[in-house]
C-alpha cells in the first residue's frame, strides 16, 4: 500500500507530488495512463477541478480512480462550483470512499473558462473550506448540526510566493495555515532568490511547504505568463536559454530547467518537496525526476 502524503511528510524524506488533468469528456484511458505511469513515482498525486474555469471529468471521479489503482490522491476543492451543503456532502462522500488528503481552493473566475455564462457559487471561500474541515472533523456541520460518524483530512491549500507586491499573499498565506492548512503547494516559481525570501518568512510556520514546478515548453509561454499570469515570474535568463535551444528542442530544454530546479531545491534543502506541474504533458514528469537525481 502506498505511504501517505501526511507520512510521506512527517518522515523529513524530500515529497514529490505532481498533477493529473482529467479528461474533457469520458475517454479516461489518457488519464489511467498517467496515473499508472507516476503513482509510483511521485508521492501523491492532485486531480485538478475544473481548472482553469474549464469543465472537465470530476476531480473526485478521477481522485477515486487514483485510489483503485493504487497511488495516493490529493482531492482538489474549488469553492467556485458548490455552496457550502454541496462541499460537505462532497467531502464526506471522499472519506467514506478512502480518500484523506484535500487541496482548498477558492477557484479562477468562470470568465477565464469555457463556460462564460456559468455563474459563480464562491458561498465561502478557500480559508472557510478549510475550517469547514476542521469542524466537519470536530463531528459538527457548518450549521453546527451533530454529524453521524466524522471525517479526517489532511488539508491543504496554495500560496503564490513571487506576487507582487508580496505582503497581500503572505497574509494569505497566514490566514490559511491558522485556519487548518497542513501543507501548502506552491503556485509557480522560477526564481529562487525569491523563493528563499519567501522561506525565511514561511519556514516559521508548522506547516509543510511543496514548491511549485511547472514545466516551460517555450519561450513564448514563458513570455506569455509573465505577462498574463499575476504572480508568476520568468527571469530573463530561463526565457533566453529556452529561446536559445535548437529549433524542435524547446520542450527538452524545458524539462532540463524544471529538473535543474528541483535538484538545487532539494540539494539546498529550501522546503519539504516540490508540485511538478507538466499541464498537459505529464509523460515527462519521470524525465524531470531522473534529471533532478530523483529515482
Amino acid at each position: 500500500m502506498a505511504r501517505s502524503l501526511k507520512e510521506a511528510l512527517n518522515s523529513g524524506k524530500f515529497v514529490v507530488t505532481s498533477e493529473i488533468g482529467p479528461p474533457k469528456g469520458t475517454n479516461l484511458e489518457p488519464m489511467i495512463h498517467h496515473i499508472d505511469l507516476l503513482k509510483d513515482k511521485v508521492d501523491a498525486l492532485n486531480l485538478t477541478d475544473h481548472q482553469s474555469s474549464v469543465m472537465r471529468f470530476p476531480s473526485l471521479g478521477s481522485a477515486l480512480i487514483v485510489k483503485e489503482r493504487g497511488g495516493e490522491p490529493i482531492l482538489q476543492m474549488t469553492c467556485r462550483d458548490r455552496n457550502r451543503l454541496a462541499l460537505q456532502a462532497d467531502l464526506m462522500f471522499a472519506y467514506t470512499r478512502g480518500i484523506r488528503n484535500v487541496l482548498c481552493l477558492t477557484g479562477d473566475s468562470t470568465v477565464v473558462g469555457d463556460h462564460k455564462a456559468a455563474k459563480g457559487v464562491f458561498d465561502i471561500d478557500s480559508c472557510q473550506l478549510l475550517r469547514t474541515i476542521r469542524q466537519l472533523e470536530s463531528g459538527k456541520d457548518m450549521g453546527d448540526n451533530e454529524l453521524d460518524g466524522n471525517v479526517e483530512f489532511y488539508a491543504g491549500a496554495i500560496v503564490t510566493p513571487e506576487a507582487d507586491p508580496p505582503g497581500p499573499q503572505l497574509i494569505k498565506f497566514e490566514k490559511k495555515v491558522a485556519a487548518g492548512a497542513e501543507f501548502i503547494q506552491t503556485q509557480a516559481i522560477y526564481d529562487l532568490d525569491n523563493f528563499r525570501r519567501f522561506m525565511d518568512f514561511a519556514g516559521k510556520f508548522n506547516v509543510k511547504i511543496l514548491a511549485g514546478i511547472v514545466l516551460l515548453v517555450s519561450a513564448r509561454m514563458a513570455k506569455f505568463m509573465n505577462g498574463n499570469v499575476p504572480g508568476i515570474f520568468v527571469p530573463q535568463a530561463l526565457i533566453d536559454e529556452l529561446a536559445g535551444a535548437p529549433k524542435g528542442t524547446a520542450l527538452k530544454k524545458g524539462i532540463e530547467i524544471a529538473g535543474r530546479m528541483v535538484r538545487q531545491i532539494k540539494e539546498e534543502n529550501m522546503c519539504a518537496g516540490v508540485h511538478i506541474m507538466a499541464i498537459g504533458k505529464e509523460e515527462v514528469v519521470p524525465e524531470i525526476l531522473e534529471i533532478a537525481g530523483i529515482s
